[in-house]
């Protein structure tokens, strides 16, 4: 097993993000976990208990709030969603695999990660991050040249996921490595694996997804310890990734609570 550091080191990237949408606007300023410099907002946009809250905490931290017409906004707008509102903020610091296992044991917890091979659809990877907050899970990791990152879209979809759960992009096997090292048990997600409530998922485990399309390639799976799966009737095939993952880790929620 890893010795925990005592420090987890942090790698700032340098561009701002933009976030958009009341919901994620309003996760990040609850739960501050990183400076917003400026909020856009739509002059005409219906004043709900969002929009109050967003421009109550704006005015208590002195985040310059701009009004703008919808127009303006759409022509700003990177996803098309806005909702009438706009954010600039820094962006999460970068970590490693090792530094999130580091982290973990540091707190005196279990390792809890997911990592996902090629995520194309930013809806996935959004929901995947929304359901591991909710788990608790400590990070997940996506490959650093293929797929999807911290795109506007995958925070909104978050809806705070991403505030609070690291997206660690690092080479899978090179993050396989650390987590084998650390003792951590590695769950691959295929059709034909154990059904994943007979499997003890008790303890450090990382689940391994495979991408939407090709599912859980042969060299990943070889680097598991179990390949489970979420037996399905009536002939359906398979679950979409963000479905099947949120299946695989409330089963692990459940089975710590026994």
């Amino acid at each position: 097993m890893a010795k925990p550091k005592k420090n987890r080191k942090k790698h700032s990237r340098s561009k701002t993000d933009q976030l958009e949408g009341r919901n994620i606007i309003v996760e990040v300023l609850r739960r501050k976990k990183r400076p917003v410099h400026q909020i856009f907002i739509d002059a005409r946009a219906k004043q709900d208990h969002k929009i109050a809250e967003i421009l109550s905490l704006c005015n208590k931290r002195n985040i310059p709030v701009q009004s703008m017409s919808r127009q303006a906004l759409d022509e700003k707008s990177v996803t098309g969603v806005h909702n009438g509102v706009i954010a600039m903020a820094d962006p999460h610091p970068s970590y490693t695999a090792l530094e999130i296992i580091d982290g973990a044991y540091a707190k005196n917890e279990q390792p809890f990660l997911v990592m996902v091979d090629e995520l194309n659809y930013e809806q996935n990877l959004g929901a995947i991050l929304r359901s591991s907050m909710g788990a608790g899970v400590h990070g997940v990791i996506v490959p650093d040249v293929r797929g999807k990152g911290l795109t506007p879209v995958v925070q909104r979809v978050a809806m705070g996921g991403s505030e609070e759960v690291p997206l660690v992009r690092e080479g899978l096997f090179s993050a396989i490595k650390h987590i084998k090292k650390a003792g951590v048990t590695i769950i691959g997600a295929d059709m034909d694996g154990t059904p994943i409530w007979d499997l003890p998922l008790k303890g450090a485990v990382a689940f391994v997804f495979g991408g939407e399309s090709k599912g859980l390639s042969p060299t990943l799976r070889n680097k598991c310890d179990y390949i489970a799966s979420v037996p399905l009737n009536l002939g359906l095939e398979s679950l979409n990734v963000s479905v099947t993952a949120g299946v695989f880790l409330f089963e692990k929620n459940r089975q710590e609570r026994e």
